[in-house]
This record gives C-alpha cells, structure tokens and sequence, in this order.
C-alpha cells in the first residue's frame, strides 16, 4: 500500500522563527516555508524532508525525532559547540557519555544535543552518511 510513497517525518517546536534560524543557520540545513501553512520545511540531503510545525502546547519529545550521521564525530561536535550548541551528558550504568558528550564503546558513536525547542537531535558516526 505504501511501498512506492515518499514518505515524511514531522514534529513540533515552540518557535518557528527560532527553529529556522537553529536549523538553517546553526545546523547548515537547507529550510523552506510556504507562506500559507505555518509549518518549516527541512530539505535533508538526498530528497528527504522534515516539517515542523509551531504548537502553542509544544512539549519536547522525550527521544531522539533527528539523528545525522556523520564521518568524523569528534570534529562534529567541537564544531556545533564553537556554534553555542549544548550537548547532553549522561552517566548511567552502560549509558555514559565521555568528557567529549560522546558516547563510544556501547554501540553506535553517538553525541544527542537539542533543539531550541528541546527536542532531541544526535550525530551518529557513520561511513554510510
């Protein structure tokens, strides 16, 4: 039924002026806004889109919605922290993230940070991005 449609992902923020300028000018994604509908469109590399969408009751999501997978981590990171991107920490047993907010060793290569509007994005080390 839906093996030949192109499918989309969205989610909500708090903001969408803050978004676009997060998204655009922070993260280097290519944004578009239709002037009829309020919703932010995320052009990802490769024809893939994300729409956001601006909800008066915005609640952050509670999980990874975005993950960019990247080749070198490391360099990622310290770039969106020049940028004045926050990392999350974690330290849980088998959950811990180094003095780098990266977790290494136990799974993917992986550092989350979020959004403006709190929501939870990650790069991933990959070969594959």
């Amino acid at each position: 039924m839906f093996g030949q449609t192109k499918a989309f992902s969205g989610y909500s923020v708090d903001d969408l002026q803050k978004a676009r300028q997060f998204y655009g000018e922070i993260l280097g994604i290519e944004v578009s806004q239709q002037q009829e509908m309020p919703v932010l469109h995320l052009n990802i590399h490769g024809g893939y889109q994300v729409i956001l969408y601006e909800k008066p009751n915005h609640e952050p999501a509670t999980f990874t919605v975005l993950n960019f997978p990247v080749k070198n981590i490391g360099e990622v990171v310290k770039t969106l922290k020049s940028k004045g991107v926050t990392f999350e920490s974690y330290d849980w047993p088998g959950f811990k993230t180094d003095p780098d907010n990266i977790m290494r060793g136990n799974g993917p290569t992986i550092a989350w940070f979020t959004d403006p509007a709190g929501n939870i994005l990650s790069v991933i080390e990959s070969e594959n991005n």
